[in-house]
């Protein structure tokens, strides 16, 4: 089958051709995102993360009882949360039995008296950005559980005045965080797409916390205009639970939101970071420990490049 590329870029076949050169992870979202495959073209790719690259050896290193790392949120970032995110981020089929496994291990306790999950020992409260991770992996990987409603829930209530989340909101802050934020936005999405009769209710949360990020233009201080965090411009990948210009704009693409004019400086700061070659390069990991590199730091990344590319071919302006 022939397939057509994205029609808002010109991208090169040599660049096209390097991405398809890289792990199925890369592949089959190459497929879908800049060539316009139809899903009987890309699924076989995706069912490949599962066995292939990348993928295979993250599940190769579960843990007998199902977990990562021996451990839910800890060690950063080998446990069971970051690794089912990478995962997820990989496009891991979403039937995956191990994956499935992996996400059993949030449910295991009962909800928490304010209404979320809590897995921590060291704390009286459920935190929210682990809330919203726990939420958008369950729903990604069709875990079933009525409790997914409550953690919906809980998250909604969080929400604070001026359209966003932080964890930081029980011990008294009163402007939202862009990591939290991010990562509720992500956990909702995948939420309203698991049940499409939430749909309503949530998008007028997700559409309030998006005012959010434009009224900041995704990374710059409403008080004094300025880049609020160096780290905010960079292109990190994984992300973790680190908020960046890059994943917003990714995020904004994935849920289908029109353009909106503030998103221009991030548009523009993306199209400086390309290289001669058309290529966007791989920054220094997040410090902790990993089970191995995805991509070497300074050198050119399939994940930025196609994370970039798709953004641009969303947002041609």
């Amino acid at each position: 089958m022939q397939l057509q590329r994205n029609h808002n870029l010109n991208i090169p076949s040599s660049t096209l051709d390097w991405l398809l050169s890289g792990d199925p992870a890369i592949r089959w979202q190459v497929q879908r995102d800049l060539l316009g495959a139809p899903e009987m073209v890309y699924s076989p790719e995706q069912q490949r993360v599962a066995s292939e690259g990348w993928g295979a050896q993250l599940l190769a290193l579960q843990d007998p009882d199902g977990r990562w790392g021996s451990g839910l949120y800890s060690p950063k970032w080998i446990s069971t949360t970051y690794t089912l995110l990478l995962l997820c981020q990989m496009g891991l089929p979403p039937e995956n039995p191990q994956a499935r496994r992996g996400c059993e291990h949030f449910w295991r306790r009962d909800l928490y008296r304010d209404g979320g999950l809590n897995i921590f020992r060291s704390i009286d409260y459920s935190e929210v950005c682990v809330n919203g991770m726990i939420l958008g992996l369950s729903c990604y990987f069709q875990y079933s559980d009525q409790r997914i409603h409550n953690v919906a829930e809980y998250l909604l209530t969080q929400q604070m005045v001026d359209g966003g989340w932080n964890c930081e909101r029980i011990h008294g802050a009163t402007h939202a965080s862009f990591h939290t934020t991010i990562m509720v936005l992500e956990g909702l999405a995948e939420y309203r797409q698991a049940f499409p009769g939430q749909a309503d209710r949530v998008r007028q949360a997700e559409q309030r916390a998006w005012e959010f990020l434009l009224q900041h233009r995704l990374y710059h201080s409403h008080r004094t205009g300025q880049v609020i965090h160096p780290s905010m411009t960079r292109l990190n990948f994984p992300t973790r639970w680190h908020y960046d210009f890059l994943r917003a704009l990714d995020y904004f693409r994935a849920v289908g939101a029109s353009y909106d004019e503030r998103m221009a400086d991030g548009i523009e700061l993306l199209k400086k970071k390309r290289t001669t070659d058309g290529l966007w390069l791989a920054y220094r990991p997040f410090p902790g420990r990993s089970f191995f590199e995805l991509e070497e730091t300074g050198q050119p990344s399939r994940w930025n490049t196609l994370r970039a590319l798709r953004v641009l071919g969303c947002y041609a302006v």
